[in-house]
């Protein structure tokens, strides 16, 4: 990356969430890596757990009344983009939901902001935790 000041607030919310996407997707397989030594496949079991617009649905949801404003307005942002995108295997509810979610977690990134990213990850792995999904 070059020297220049990067204003992300002029980044369209898709563009936040490209990058959240794969930012979201390093925390699951961080977690789930450092919980044992595995097989590959049995990793990516696990994380298809976490990493589906279903799951991430509810983790936005869970965010939305613990977050900042700054974040909700991030979220909501994410939530609202149009995309072509279409929802493959989730509604479509629960799929810009899930774009609202990676929003924040690109916005975040590009911040420089990873002590908010791993307090909010461990935060959405409680919410999982609590609706009795168990990685």
């Amino acid at each position: 990356m070059d020297n220049k000041e990067i204003d992300i607030r002029q980044y369209s919310p898709l563009a936040l969430a490209y990058m959240g996407d794969c930012i979201f997707d390093l925390c699951v397989r961080t977690y789930i890596l450092k919980q044992a030594n595995m097989p590959v496949n049995k990793l990516h079991q696990k994380a298809k757990a976490l990493v589906n617009a279903t799951s991430q649905s509810k983790m936005y949801r869970g965010l939305l009344d613990i977050v900042t404003e700054e974040e909700v307005s991030i979220l909501k942002r994410g939530r609202n983009a149009h995309s072509n995108t279409k929802a493959k295997n989730s509604t479509m509810i629960d799929y810009k939901n899930a774009t609202g979610l990676e929003a924040l977690f690109g916005y975040l990134y590009l911040k420089g902001e990873q002590k908010r990213i791993d307090e909010l990850f461990k935060i959405c792995l409680e919410i999982m935790d609590n609706l009795g999904v168990k990685i």
